[in-house]
């Protein structure tokens, strides 16, 4: 899905155009949803055994936060892979075994070898088990329709035709001609998705499970995408972007529709909700607590055993690159990163070496926060404005960057003071902190959606995560005796 990632990009864009972040951390590299695992063309084939050790499993593992630990879940989907392996293209070809990824993103993948990749963040958005399998079995799909090799040679293909093009013509027809290569590129790897989709749809109705299952997953796909848009300010795509992967979800739901009425009418094959809800009840959910979590307008990382708290009105997002924040209006944004302090220099010397452009030297501050050492500036960059910290804390250093197109005196106290939050968590702080998880309720005969979505503990519109992990439309209520998803701590 999301290559990686899918946070708040939009307005923190502001911050990554206007300051050259010089040292940030390494960007997880997440793969679009469903799309085939690229095979680096300098590693070495993987055999057909389930080798655990392989290149790409370590690397997968690497990116996407480690295996996650859920014995139940991995015998459930286990169980399901089995079914899906005899029903699959080439029954009894690849045995296929599940690995749980420790990350709240939502992504699958599935290599040559038989290991199948599935994150936590799948795990809650998927409502039953034919949901559940028509992942997998698209996963599979990309396999046996040997897409990776095929995207690749499509890859190589175009880039010999674009240099062709730059020596035989100008360099303007080469620019044309690239530009034309990318977009039969992109147009091949969504076709593959499609494809995908078709033949994951087939083989899990053949293995006796819901065949409508891809497209209620894929309609919970882009009402998850759309929430994030309405809490971070991000635009909705509207069409074919032509440098992605994938096509729009609204066009994989009406295709997986499709072909799943040739197999016959709503109603048919096994959805398992509730076995599928059991086998789930405790996974993890969020972001995991020991690589720093969101908890309202406050961010905590117990390894690094540091706090803050942004202004009010902010919303924050973690990712393994940084701490992005925005205010609802998209008219300021705010971004903490860390990076090793370098040797033998200081503060001041740091912020003025090029970190940032547009740094006004006569803004640099000294100041203490809860006693770490720390300095403040001002940089300007066309229409935005910036305030910085750095705060020093053991062999690291921390870098907390607010941009408002109007710095404000109000804004610039609500900054200021946001800085001074900064602090340093003691040990038993670190060993208290935890992370959230699913729980699995069963409503009430008084219940209703706002009273379920009420025990949520979710920073932002609990209400509407209800909906959305548990598939109800607004106008749908909650039925006495099912069972729900419910995210506690």
């Amino acid at each position: 899905m999301t290559r990686r990632r899918d946070l708040l990009r939009r307005a923190a864009l502001a911050v990554a155009c206007a300051v050259a972040l010089a040292n940030c951390a390494e960007l997880e590299r997440q793969g679009q949803l469903f799309g085939p695992t690229p095979t680096p063309p300098t590693r070495p084939a993987l055999s057909k055994t389930d080798n655990r050790s392989s290149v790409q499993h370590k690397e997968l593992l690497a990116q996407f936060g480690g295996e996650y630990q859920a014995v139940a879940a991995e015998h459930y989907l286990n169980d399901i892979l089995v079914k899906l392996a005899q029903a699959s293209e080439t029954p009894g070809q690849t045995a296929y075994k599940v690995t749980i990824l420790n990350t709240p993103v939502v992504n699958a993948f599935a290599l040559p070898s038989g290991n199948l990749y599935v994150t936590r963040g799948l795990l809650a958005l998927a409502g039953d088990a034919s949901e559940a399998a028509a992942v997998m079995a698209h996963e599979i799909g990309h396999v046996t329709l040997r897409h990776s090799a095929l995207r690749a040679e499509k890859e190589r293909e175009a880039a010999l035709i674009s240099q062709a093009a730059t020596v035989i013509q100008s360099r303007q027809k080469g620019e044309e001609e690239r530009s034309k290569q990318r977009l039969s590129v992109a147009s091949f790897s969504r076709q593959q998705e499609i494809d995908a989709d078709e033949t994951g749809v087939r083989v899990i109705a053949r293995a006796g499970f819901d065949p409508y299952g891809a497209a209620r997953f894929l309609t919970a796909l882009g009402r998850s995408s759309e929430l994030r848009a309405a809490l971070y300010g991000k635009r909705k795509d509207s069409g074919f972007d032509i440098t992605s992967t994938h096509p729009s979800t609204p066009e994989r739901v009406t295709r997986a529709i499709t072909v799943a009425r040739q197999i016959g009418a709503p109603g048919i094959g096994n959805r398992d909700r509730a076995g599928y809800l059991a086998a789930i009840n405790g996974v993890a959910f969020g972001d995991d607590p020991m690589e720093g979590f969101v908890r309202d307008r406050k961010f905590t990382h117990p390894r690094l055993r540091f706090a803050f708290a942004a202004p009010e009105g902010f919303l924050l997002e973690n990712s393994s690159e940084a701490v992005f924040g925005v205010r609802q209006a998209d008219n300021e944004a705010l971004r903490l990163d860390t990076v090793r302090n370098p040797p033998s220099e200081s503060l001041e010397a740091y912020v003025a070496s090029g970190w940032v452009d547009g740094l006004l030297p006569s803004s640099v501050r000294k100041i203490d926060v809860n006693g770490l050492p720390a300095v403040t500036a001002v940089a300007r960059a066309g229409e935005w404005n910036f305030r910085l910290a750095v705060i020093q804390s053991g062999e690291y250093l921390y870098r907390l960057i607010f941009a408002a197109r109007a710095l404000t005196d109000q804004a610039e106290k609500e900054f200021m003071d946001s800085i001074a939050t900064f602090r340093r968590i003691t040990p038993e702080e670190a060993r208290e902190a935890h992370g959230l998880k699913l729980s699995i309720v069963t409503a009430g005969t008084a219940d209703t959606a706002e009273s379920l979505a009420a025990r949520m503990t979710t920073p932002n519109r609990p209400l509407e995560y209800f909906r959305l992990l548990n598939g109800l439309d607004e106008s749908e209520p909650v039925v006495a005796g099912e069972r729900y998803k419910i995210v506690t701590e």
